[in-house]
């Protein structure tokens, strides 16, 4: 029922536009062949994973490849020519670098939602109640560095609850200070919401009131010169589609 709901998608998508014949993502026999490469915030990996398998299963001839990284790693990269197919972010500041650089083939929507969320070893070891802990010296603590977007929203909460925080280290992107987390290499992370759900009984979540004070919106766009346009415009519709949306919300998204 998935594949026969993923091609009935895709089959819509294709009504957009056509790429040369037998070249990469061109319809040919009315299937995508050739290889889609998706740009995607850290955050994203496991619902987009999941996605790409979905139409890879709908058009056994197409591979989608995934480059996973922090928001503004990946902008930087396109801006200096790194070839992709779709670009997704972690919030509009980023997306926005590639949009103004002209590398957006049209406007990029607005695929889901996320705040933050303290994650912890299972168990809680460290008593962590809240983001006022984030200031306690004695504890090892891990946020984004505030390059990327997970890190701009850390700073956004802790200057709305008044927190001095002290973090022992700056990660690059999300998944690698939920890493920390899993690993018991740290008392507390500031990661997604999305990140605790995905990770399951890895970790546990506190939620906390000044999340709602940075809300992040993740953008999706298809790039301007992408080497397989159908196909990336096959996997923008999918994740936009209904099956997208309920899969982003199983993987703790909310809705935009």
């Amino acid at each position: 029922m998935r594949a026969l709901l993923v091609a009935t998608v895709l089959a819509l998508a294709g009504c957009g536009g056509s790429a040369p014949s037998g070249g990469p993502g061109a319809p040919g026999d009315g299937g995508l062949t050739g290889t889609l490469t998706v740009f995607a915030a850290a955050s994203l990996t496991d619902v987009f994973t999941e996605l790409g398998e979905r139409l890879e299963d709908a058009h056994p001839r197409l591979e989608v490849r995934f480059s996973f990284a922090g928001s503004s790693a990946l902008a930087t990269q396109l801006t200096q020519g790194a070839p992709a197919d779709v670009f997704a972010s972690a919030d509009e500041a980023q997306i926005s670098v590639v949009t103004d650089a002209g590398l957006a083939d049209g406007e990029p929507q607005v695929l889901a939602t996320n705040v933050l969320e303290i994650a912890v070893p299972r168990g809680n070891p460290a008593g962590i109640t809240g983001l006022a802990d984030f200031a306690r010296e004695e504890l090892a603590l891990a946020v984004c560095a505030t390059e990327v977007p997970c890190g701009l929203a850390a700073e956004q909460v802790f200057t709305a609850a008044g927190v001095a925080a002290r973090p022992d280290t700056l990660e690059e992107d999300v998944r690698a200070a939920l890493t920390k987390v899993e690993l018991n290499e740290v008392d507390a992370a500031l990661v997604y919401a999305s990140d605790v759900a995905t990770a399951g009984g890895a970790v546990e979540g506190i939620t906390f009131p000044e999340a709602a004070r940075a809300v992040n919106h993740y953008p999706i766009c298809v790039l301007a010169d992408a080497p397989a346009p159908e196909a990336a415009r096959a996997f923008v519709d999918l994740v936009l589609s209904d099956e997208g949306r309920a899969a982003l919300a199983d993987a703790g998204f909310q809705q935009p």
